[in-house]
């Protein structure tokens, strides 16, 4: 178990880290997202030892490794494998000689490093080096590198970012079953969120130097805290909207609120997220909800992305996925609507600080 507490650290003026507090369970593998410069690396190495807080309190496997002023435990220490963000494995050693770097001597020759090699995927491969190995083989040699300690807790620094779409995708996956067949607790720093939203049990996402909403992947974004959380973490629709009983009604219609951060009464007005998925497309004129002209389709293979305009008289632009090849082409007029439950702030608390996707603060809530 990973425990943060009031972490907080600055360069000069200019504060890094805020008050950071985060939990992170025995044996899971929690993500830490955040876009550059929002102190993700500096959590990771205030971690691992390499830096100290300003102030806050760390604790590994129930052990306090680090309170400002008064307890710091050094690296070698700590029990804690690091995985950095190219692998910087040596070059001059190969696979085997990367993997057993840390070891003890009595155990560099002996079967410990061929063991780690054949988990993470690389039976046959120690006698190789570096540069005979492809990015995503140099990244399994440094998670095996990093686990051949037996470390308590695994940190990884944005380790995929170097590797191409694809070979991403496989060796996440890869790290991601290596890790729990091993039990090991882990955190994963990341500015992608696809990564941290497949990969992870539990996202925690920084902004403004600490930690804005820290939950499952799914609570996460279906139920973010805040309209510029909804941006971050996934395409959305921000929609004005006027509260009755347990629903919401928007220019897509009458929607059933679910579950938010906040419990809002009848007649308030409120900023709705629809998620692009949840947008229904329909040519017929008689169909429910707004009518919409298309103004770019962008196909991805598996799904494509519509941008909508409204028809009418007020301004709202819409993003919806629609599986597939969409039967939708650029000028053409669809009438929208939503299905499914939507979550909704409380539009005099509501904040947008990042551009979304949507109507913006100023539109007009529907009836006023």
């Amino acid at each position: 178990m990973i425990t943060v507490s009031g972490l907080r650290k600055g360069y000069g003026r200019h504060v890094v880290l805020d008050g950071v507090d985060l939990e992170v369970p025995g044996g899971s593998l929690t993500a830490v997202l955040g876009p550059s410069g929002s102190g993700k690396t500096t959590l990771l190495r205030i971690l691992a030892g390499f830096q100290r807080p300003d102030a806050g309190r760390v604790e590994l496997g129930g052990t306090t490794v680090e309170e400002a002023g008064r307890a710091h435990v050094p690296p070698e220490r700590r029990r804690v494998g690091y995985v950095p963000q190219e692998g910087a494995l040596f070059p001059h050693l190969s696979a085997t000689g990367n993997v057993a770097f840390g070891l003890p001597r009595r155990e560099r020759r002996g079967p410990r490093p061929a063991e780690l090699l054949a988990l993470v995927g690389l039976a046959g491969y120690g006698d190789r080096y570096p540069h005979q190995l492809s990015g995503g083989q140099q990244q399994r040699v440094a998670l095996a590198r990093a686990l051949a300690v037996r470390p308590e807790i695994v940190l990884l620094d944005e380790p995929f970012s170097s590797l191409d779409a694809a070979l991403r995708a496989d060796v996440r996956q890869d790290v991601a079953r290596v890790l729990a067949a091993t039990g090991t607790t882990a955190l994963l720093v990341t500015h992608d969120q696809d990564e941290a939203l497949s990969l992870a049990d539990q996202v925690a996402v920084l902004r403004d130097g600490r930690v804005a909403q820290c939950a499952t992947p799914e609570a996460l974004y279906r139920c973010p805290v805040d309209p510029a959380m909804a941006g971050f973490v996934g395409d959305a629709n921000l929609l004005d909207g006027l509260v009755g009983d347990g629903r919401v009604t928007t220019l897509l219609g009458e929607l059933a609120l679910a579950g938010g951060p906040g419990a809002l009464g009848r007649g308030e007005r409120a900023i709705v997220l629809v998620r692009p998925e949840q947008v229904r497309l329909d040519d017929r004129p008689e169909a429910p909800g707004m009518a919409a002209r298309v103004e770019a389709v962008e196909y991805h293979g598996h799904d494509a992305v519509v941008t909508l305009q409204a028809a009418g008289p007020q301004e709202a632009r819409l993003l919806a996925r629609v599986p597939g090849v969409p039967d939708v082409k650029a000028g053409s007029v669809l009438r929208a609507s939503a299905v499914g439950p939507v979550v909704a702030w409380r539009r005099d608390v509501a904040e947008m600080p990042v551009p979304v996707p949507g109507p913006g603060p100023g539109a007009a809530a529907p009836g006023g």
